[in-house]
């Protein structure tokens, strides 16, 4: 690690320019090691990247933030996203691969009938509320988990006093959000079953469809789905089950398929293509229908890429089982970070699916999440409390990393001896997220 990368530079220069620095949150420098995250790639390939010094890492962080399950620049897809290119991404006449990729997504999951697409996550959950709304003709929305930028989701949010916007979600501002969309979206914890049905006792005739991620940091309980299944069956609205961040890791598909959930519309996006944008809204024909009585069109949704990069991806996927690999690695990772932060009698939590593993200390967390990503760095790797796994993660790369993630938990544990671990940043602490509600 040098004293300060060009990255660093390009983004103070960035920051100037674009408003918050970088598109997406998430990818935020100050997310990791303020001052000193390269911030900026020349070239990733596998599970490697390349900053614009020259200096080359193993991603063990977020791998594109979780956009590149196969690993970067996966040479299949790029050959199949290559050949479109040549053929023409863009055209007055619609792109075939459309329909092929609908047809295997419902291959893959028997209950839907009908597909729409997009380019993106967060406008892909946008397009399922539209048409749950549409084909409801009923405004609430009930939600459990993240679920992007737009304003139905952002408006839950919105408080009657305009000083506590932001409480309920913190780390996502509503700023720019119509005041008078108060009120058509409310939250609710994964697995609380008591307060999804206070929800819908109280607002049951007006909710329009509810909203959950199938699985991210919490087991799900039996009960608590098929409470959410006969409540929304009940009253003819359609589950919505956001698969965005699931989807595709933990089995050839949607996560639901395994864990006991049968949604109405699910929403895929992120690895489905691997790293080509792509969003995939798929669905019972009865609710899906409603997206021809509303105006849901975009050109960008009608190029060739996306569609392209799905199938050469999901065609790999299940080719190689790939599912398998991420859920295995993952799995030897929570593990490794389980036995050394024994050894070094670190307390941490570690949690989630493993395609999705992360941890926390809880002993000065964002301290100490800085002081990890900072030695991680200088010893070639880009880290923080995340792993997500990647087809390109091989045993190889897992040995070595834990490996200095057991010099590194050393020197952690050395630092809190000392009694003050601020003291060893040569930067600022990172920032904090956003909260989850699964």
């Amino acid at each position: 690690m040098i004293d300060m990368p060009k990255g660093q530079e390009l983004y103070k220069e960035a920051k100037k320019i674009i408003p918050g620095g970088v598109q997406l949150l998430s990818k935020r420098p100050e997310q990791f090691l303020p001052e000193y995250w390269p911030a900026y790639y020349k070239k990733a390939k596998g599970c490697e990247v390349w900053d614009l010094d020259g200096h080359q890492y193993v991603d063990t962080s977020f791998m594109g933030i979780g956009a590149c399950t196969l690993g970067y620049a996966d040479s299949d897809v790029n050959k199949a996203v290559q050949e479109a290119i040549e053929n023409g991404n863009m055209c007055t006449l619609n792109a075939p691969e459309e329909v092929e990729l609908a047809n295997l997504l419902i291959d893959l999951h028997p209950w839907a009938e009908m597909v729409r697409y997009t380019r993106g996550g967060g406008d892909a959950m946008a397009v399922a509320i539209r048409i749950a709304r549409a084909s409801t003709k009923k405004d609430i929305i009930l939600f459990s988990g993240y679920h992007g930028w737009h304003d139905w989701y952002l408006s839950a949010n919105l408080s009657s006093d305009n000083a506590l916007d932001g409480q309920l979600l913190p780390g996502l501002k509503p700023a720019g959000v119509p005041r008078n969309l108060r009120g058509t979206s409310y939250p609710y914890f994964y697995n609380h079953e008591k307060e999804f049905s206070e929800l819908i006792e109280k607002y049951g005739d007006r909710v329009g469809g509810v909203v959950l991620e199938a699985i991210r940091n919490i087991e799900p309980q039996k009960r608590f789905f098929d409470t959410v299944m006969a409540e929304t069956n009940r009253l003819g609205i359609p589950l919505i089950v956001d698969e965005v961040s699931s989807g595709f890791r933990m089995n050839c598909g949607g996560a639901h398929l395994i864990i006991g959930l049968q949604p109405d519309l699910a929403v895929f996006a992120k690895g489905v293509s691997n790293g080509y944008p792509m969003g995939i809204v798929l669905g019972r024909k009865k609710f899906m229908d409603a997206a021809q009585d509303s105006f849901i069109s975009s050109t960008y949704w009608t190029e060739r890429i996306g569609p392209v990069a799905a199938l050469a991806t999901i065609r790999k996927m299940k080719n190689l089982k790939v599912h398998l690999h991420l859920m295995e690695t993952g799995k030897n990772v929570q593990d490794g970070w389980t036995a050394l932060a024994k050894k070094h009698d670190l307390n941490i939590h570690v949690g989630s699916i493993y395609p999705l593993s992360h941890f926390d200390f809880m002993d000065f967390p964002l301290i100490l999440k800085t002081l990890f990503t900072q030695e991680m760095l200088s010893k070639g790797f880009l880290a923080t409390t995340s792993f997500y796994s990647s087809y390109a993660h091989k045993q190889e790369h897992v040995e070595k990393y834990l490996k200095a993630v057991d010099d590194t938990f050393g020197f952690i544990k050395k630092s809190l001896k000392d009694g003050t671990p601020e003291k060893y940043l040569k930067g600022p602490v990172c920032h904090s997220g956003f909260k989850r509600l699964s």
